[in-house]
């Protein structure tokens, strides 16, 4: 059952990871340029980060950030550099031939599906493109955000709060009511304040405090 449940994440990450490279066809030169929700990264930056995320296995990965000294920013600078390109088009490239990778560091599958719905939107959301994950990819990424902390502080972010999707199944927690669409809830656990302007109820001022407190940074 485990497997089966995994191999159905892995087809909703390489669908996410198509769609967004069919996004990414069609950007120009200072798209590319352009600034993400995701820290200081532009959009090429944030495309070589997910190729590499696609790349490691348990054991690069634990070599990689034993070399960092265990500084996920350090690890993630070098693993981006070398997988961007020395062109767009190039990073384009490199980040077609992993959409149908299922290598991973560990057997975290929904948080791996969370790191292409959430750096495709860092993506899309600046750049005013529509497209947007599918509810049903969001919803196991929205319940793993919700029950734990991962390469992201989601669960600290929620605690004492209720979170309701208005578009689909999702629901965790108890106390104050935060409601909105999956996406929106999503995001907002991962880091990205600006989706905030999406959610209603009497949790959201609880919720705006505790972003503000933190930055948006890469999920893996």
């Amino acid at each position: 059952m485990a497997r089966t449940r995994d191999d159905h994440l892995w087809a909703l990450a390489h669908a996410e990871r198509a769609a967004l490279a069919e996004d990414l066809a069609g950007l120009g030169a200072a798209q590319w340029r352009h600034d993400t929700l995701c820290g200081e990264w532009d959009v090429e930056q944030v495309v070589a980060h997910l190729t590499a995320a696609a790349s490691l296995n348990r054991w690069q990965w634990l070599r990689s950030i034993t070399r960092a000294r265990f500084r996920p920013d350090v690890h993630n600078q070098r693993r981006l550099a070398e997988h961007r390109g020395r062109t767009p088009a190039e990073t384009l490239d490199r980040f077609r031939s992993v959409i149908t990778s299922t290598t991973a560091p560990s057997g975290h599958t929904p948080a791996y599906l969370g790191e292409v719905v959430v750096h495709a939107q860092d993506i899309r959301q600046p750049l005013g493109l529509s497209r947007a994950p599918t509810v049903d990819a969001l919803t196991p990424v929205a319940g793993f955000f919700a029950r734990r902390d991962f390469a992201v502080a989601s669960h600290t972010r929620i605690t004492g709060l209720r979170l309701l999707a208005d578009d689909g199944p999702f629901a965790a927690g108890t106390g104050p009511l935060v409601t909105g669409p999956t996406l929106a809830l999503v995001m907002t656990m991962a880091g990205r304040a600006p989706y905030l302007a999406e959610l209603d109820g009497p949790g959201v001022p609880s919720l705006r405090s505790r972003l503000q407190a933190t930055a948006a940074a890469p999920t893996g």
